[in-house]
């Protein structure tokens, strides 16, 4: 158990280190989302979402971009980088070395999880900072539960992405094209009192809409509370990914 652990410390150590010198990985997981941040909180302003009970748009997109945070550190990079990986032969060449073959995979998860956390701090230090948008001091339990409910689902979302990626080149034109609508559906890039309500109930059957509405409710000081029914419907995405990623996870290379 020491062994696995000490192994998996310094895998997790390694990936932190390729991912922090990965200016691309840096700047679309870390910087772009607090660009989006400034540029829809200075967008839209102050004026308050009523059918939202008065929340300030600024307040709003606080938890719709750490949302997106998330997706990125978890769903976005675990489903390209692996992907990458595999098409490389690293996958295959790792299955062939005394370090067992999960230590790979738990390092990657760890470090997407770790730099979720990270995003999430970040992004509601800067709605403080700029726009005087409130921590979530009373619904920080909430808000911890949902980052770890939603990371675990991306994570094996992501891991059971790689199954229906065909190459390293395709891999970020099919997760973003997964991602990028979904954002604008489930209220994440527009404020949701300007989405039609059959929108918002499609969007709801997919995670992200899911990842928001939890993350919402922590931040929303009117309610500061676990938002039952989307951390369901994560962990029900999550069992499905999980399962979806134990069958059909590939460690070679397509061609």
């Amino acid at each position: 158990m020491n062994r696995s652990l000490s192994l998996l410390w310094h895998q997790l150590k390694f990936s932190q280190k390729v991912f922090w010198r990965n200016p691309g990985s840096v700047f679309f997981t870390v910087l772009l989302p607090v660009l989006l941040l400034v540029i829809f909180a200075t967008i839209f302003g102050t004026d308050p979402i009523e059918s939202l009970g008065g929340i300030p748009t600024t307040d709003y997109y606080v938890p719709a971009i750490a949302s997106l945070a998330v997706v990125s550190a978890t769903f976005l990079n675990l489903g390209m980088n692996l992907t990458i990986a595999r098409e490389a032969g690293l996958l295959k060449r790792l299955r062939g070395t005394p370090q067992p073959a999960w230590l790979f995979i738990a390092g990657k998860v760890a470090n997407a999880v770790i730099i979720s956390a990270l995003m999430v701090v970040l992004i509601t230090a800067v709605g403080a900072a700029l726009y005087g948008s409130p921590p979530p001091w009373d619904g920080l339990a909430a808000l911890v539960v949902s980052l770890a409910v939603g990371a675990a689902c991306f994570c094996c979302l992501g891991i059971a992405m790689t199954a229906v990626i065909p190459s390293r080149e395709a891999a970020p034109a099919v997760m973003n094209l997964i991602t990028l609508p979904l954002y604008f559906l489930s209220g994440v890039f527009i404020p949701e009192s300007e989405i039609p309500e059959g929108v918002l109930r499609f969007a709801g059957l997919f995670p992200i809409r899911s990842l928001f509405e939890a993350f919402l409710s922590a931040y929303d000081p009117a309610v500061a509370g676990f938002a039952v029914g989307p951390l369901v419907a994560l962990a029900l995405w999550g069992t499905a990914g999980f399962l979806l990623a134990a069958r059909f996870f590939r460690w070679t290379p397509s061609r």
